[in-house]
């Protein structure tokens, strides 16, 4: 099955590939970190399975592997409208992506250390 290439990869200019490449490889940094987010999910569920009733358990690791699944989804459009803005010299979209991270993963870190204390 062969992709094809989206309609606008075929307007405005090429960027300099430098940051182009750049822009992927900030793509594969969001890409690792919902791969983490997805393996944190499923640690909590199989290795600490005191850590909490089963129940609030498998609903945290649900919304873990949800905003796994959703960051991996908003890492291409990200990486899509940066290319995109770059192809016509236009300034790069705000990263509202990065403040709603900080706050999920302070939560989710604030929940975790709660449940921890209150397992032991």
């Amino acid at each position: 099955m062969k992709l094809r290439e989206p309609q606008w990869r075929r307007e405005g200019e090429m960027p300099d590939y430098r940051f182009s490449m750049a822009n992927e490889r900030t793509f594969l940094a969001w890409i690792r970190t919902s791969m983490a987010i997805l393996a944190g999910s499923i640690a909590i569920d199989q290795l600490t399975p005191d850590i909490a009733p089963a129940p609030v358990r498998v609903v945290l690791c649900l919304v873990l592997a949800a905003i796994g699944a959703l960051l991996a989804l908003e890492a291409y459009r990200r990486w899509s409208l940066q290319e995109q803005a770059m192809r016509h010299q236009r300034e790069l979209p705000h990263a509202w992506l990065l403040v709603a991270m900080t706050t999920v993963v302070a939560l989710a870190a604030l929940v975790f250390a709660v449940l921890i204390l209150l397992a032991r």
